[in-house]
């Protein structure tokens, strides 16, 4: 649909009444999936549609009877926060075979279904596609066999199929991430974060097998996160000769002082002649080679269970949305498609490009064209493994380019988590780049101070997984102290800077509030004047209301939400949430809402109120953070080398251009570099918070799958985009894990 120049279009224009949906997963389960179901039932009846369910997958349809049931809005209560999927999936041989699609066809008429929407890896979309081309042909064949009128042709001559990529591998071409990739990397990281003590005391060697039999993307990323010693992913094997190399590292990094060695494996790991790399064998290896006590750790089945985090939740609802938005559009000609992420922003690709796109991966692996298969896989996974190796492997001193650059890295404002994976990653970089690398100790005020010392590779190991700011940070801003810090920057000879952090550092919310019999718990978020915690917490928790600053609000809004909660609590809803960000408003604070809230709601429900305070700063860095800091800061970097070089003249720096001093953060797919002179214009410094929030878009969602009445802009949605094999530099949004 062609989207007109600066105008909204909100889907109160598009319908569903009359139409039927289906949702059904399938294949391997994956942490997300349910929020993903959730979302598809109750979009979809938000605008007007059936919706059903299509219980153990595939198998379910061709099986049809109590398999396809009806939903309803409270079927889909409480499901958000649980692991797998509560529909159930199942591998289905027999929807393989055409008499099966027959079938599953008819049971599909039987309830008026013509819209699918699959969540699953390659192989189930590739199989719903297969359905979608043979529709009318098992339509004829049913009227032919007397199982179906022959109106019913007419009536259902379209299956329309909208898939969502459901798997913790994250090995499906087209999109940024997959539902379950995130949860999996948070059970690999909290193991390997549990054992890296036990190797620590004991100093030992852990090898540790990820799943991924065809993709590396689990192995990689949490390598990436926890400063693996060595990883071995199918995409690309080591060069011959790596066991003396890897040995040679593993030794090295001992007699550096370092207690511990990881080794991270995928479970599909190859050498170059196609041969598997197993667990087993590296441990062997490092017996014999170096006589260090080695064990094995196999994570297994556990990286696909838990609860899903934050960002599946957020991702597959997103999705879900979509994905109904997609179906509510499409016409007798319309491909089927995915709904994915590039960047922070949703898009639709044609199925069968990312399917086929997804396939040539693994036949360039099994050619040997590993080279290929790395950029094929997208231009993140690419980054992640040129990021891996520009941290994990240092250089000879003999090899290193000579910058004579000195550059400085400190830390400002609210400490966050992940500031120390960038702290590392921007210290290795840099030394990588032929800089001199110096630690500024507590931010602006240390550096005033003098407390200035130079920083070395093997100084920041181990400071990937380090909550808060190891280097420290303190809130004092530079304005009163510019003379000093001048002279220190003289004194050390800086000729540039990498400040990270900013007005009020926002990492994730921790949901306390865990369902009881009719409860409604009142949660008031961290962020300032910044809603974005609260909304997005309140997305990923499914709230029922967030109350932010940017949004005002007054008694009578208040009123209406309680209204709402009451109705919807004499139902079979049992629990309800509400956040409130700290600075929303200074007269309706969290202990007026929650008495509010507790009056009003007498006799229908109880509240409870909790302020998370600084424990929302606290705790070790989740993968994301991990790896975003870790490769935002490597780029960083490599900006500020680009640029000393470039301004260099006669012996001296010359920063005399706003492009001298930029901003680096995402805006929509892009990674943008952003002088901050230009900031000015954006920013209320007042409350300091930018002027356009991006994340404001994803209220209503929160609003309609918590069943009010709203309009929901999707200007942003509804093009059908195509699969590129390379994106353009501009457009890299490869920092997205």
């Amino acid at each position: 649909m062609a989207q007109p120049d600066s105008k909204k279009i909100f889907f109160e224009n598009l319908s569903g009444a009359g139409k039927a949906i289906a949702v059904l997963t399938s294949g391997g389960d994956a942490q997300g999936m349910n929020a993903a179901v959730r979302a598809v039932v109750r979009m979809g009846l938000y605008v007007g549609a059936k919706v059903y369910f299509i219980h153990e997958g595939y198998q379910g349809m061709v099986d049809g009877g109590e398999n396809i049931r009806e939903a309803s809005w409270e079927s889909v209560s409480s499901m958000l926060q649980v692991g797998g999927t509560v529909i159930g999936s199942a591998r289905c041989k027999e929807f393989r075979t055409h008499e099966g699609r027959l079938k599953a066809a008819h049971n599909l008429v039987q309830h008026g279904i013509t819209n699918l929407c699959v969540i699953g890896g390659d192989g189930s979309l590739t199989g719903a596609n297969l359905f979608r081309e043979e529709w009318s042909g098992l339509l004829g064949e049913l009227v032919e066999q007397g199982l179906i009128e022959a109106d019913a042709v007419q009536k259902y001559s379209a299956l329309h199929i909208v898939g969502m990529v459901g798997s913790i591998d994250n090995d499906f071409c087209g999109t940024d991430m997959t539902i379950g990739t995130d949860s999996a990397l948070h059970r690999i990281i909290e193991v390997v974060d549990a054992i890296m003590t036990t190797a620590q005391s004991h100093q030992r060697t852990f090898v540790l097998e990820v799943m991924g039999r065809h993709c590396g993307y689990l192995a990689l990323v949490s390598a990436l996160a926890c400063g693996a010693d060595w990883v071995l992913i199918p995409e690309m094997p080591p060069e011959d000769g790596w066991e003396d190399k890897m040995c040679q590292k593993l030794s090295a990094n001992r007699a550096g002082m370092k207690r511990l060695n990881i080794i991270i494996v995928a479970e599909g790991a190859i050498d170059r002649n196609n041969k598997p790399i197993t667990t087993d064998f590296i441990k062997n290896l490092v017996v014999k080679c170096l006589g260090f006590d080695t064990r094995v750790t196999i994570l297994g089945h556990v990286q696909r269970g838990g609860t899903p985090s934050a960002f599946d939740r957020i991702l597959a609802s997103r999705m879900g949305v979509e994905a109904v938005l997609a179906l509510l559009e499409t016409t007798a000609n319309t491909p089927a498609c995915v709904v994915s992420l590039c960047g922070n922003q949703s898009v639709r690709l044609p199925l069968m490009e990312c399917v086929q796109m997804t396939q040539e991966v693994q036949k360039a692996m099994d050619e040997k064209r590993f080279e290929e298969a790395v950029k094929l896989r997208g231009r993140s996974f690419e980054n992640n493994l040129k990021t891996y190796k520009l941290l994990a492997h240092r250089k000879p001193e003999s090899e290193l380019p000579t910058s004579n650059f000195n550059v400085a890295v400190l830390n400002v404002g609210a400490p966050a988590a992940g500031m120390n994976a960038a702290v590392r990653s921007a210290v290795r970089v840099g030394i990588s780049e032929g800089h001199k690398m110096f630690a500024v100790s507590d931010g602006f005020e240390g550096f005033y101070k003098g407390q200035i010392k130079e920083i070395k590779w093997a100084d920041v190991g181990g400071w990937t997984g380090q909550g808060g700011s190891l280097l420290g940070t303190k809130r004092t801003l530079p304005a009163k102290h510019v003379d000093k810090i001048a002279e220190q920057m003289r004194k050390h000879n800086i000729n540039a800077l990498l400040v990270i952090g900013g007005f009020e550092t926002c990492d994730r919310i921790k949901q306390s509030a865990s369902g009881t019999k009719r409860r409604v718990f009142i949660i008031e978020t961290m962020g300032g004047y910044c809603g974005y915690l609260a909304s997005v917490g309140g997305l990923a928790a499914g709230a029922d209301a967030a109350y932010i600053y940017e949004e005002p609000f007054d008694i009578r809004d208040l009123q209406a939400n309680v209204e709402h909660l009451t109705e919807k609590m004499k139902t079979s809803i049992q629990r309800g949430l509400v956040l409130r960000n700290e600075n929303c408003n200074e007269n309706y604070t969290t202990d007026f809402i929650y008495q509010l809230y507790t009056e009003e709601g007498k006799g229908v429900f109880d509240c409870r109120k909790n302020v998370l305070g600084h424990m929302q700063q606290g705790g070790a860095p989740s993968p994301f953070d991990r790896n975003f800091g870790t490769k935002i800061s490597a780029k960083a970097m490599q900006w500020i080398s680009k640029k000393l070089v470039e301004t260099f003249r006669q012996g001296r720096v010359f920063a005399n251009t706003e492009d001298s001093c930029c901003l680096l953060g995402m805006r929509r797919r892009a990674l943008v570099f952003q002088p901050v002179v230009q900031l000015k214009e954006d920013t209320d410094f007042v409350h300091r918070i930018p002027k356009e929030q991006w994340w404001l878009k994803l209220r209503p969602l929160m609003k309609i799958l918590a069943k009010y009445k709203t309009s929901y802009d999707v200007s942003d949605s509804g093009q059908l985009e195509h699969v590129v094999r390379i994106r353009p530099k501009e457009s890299d949004a490869s920092v997205a894990m």
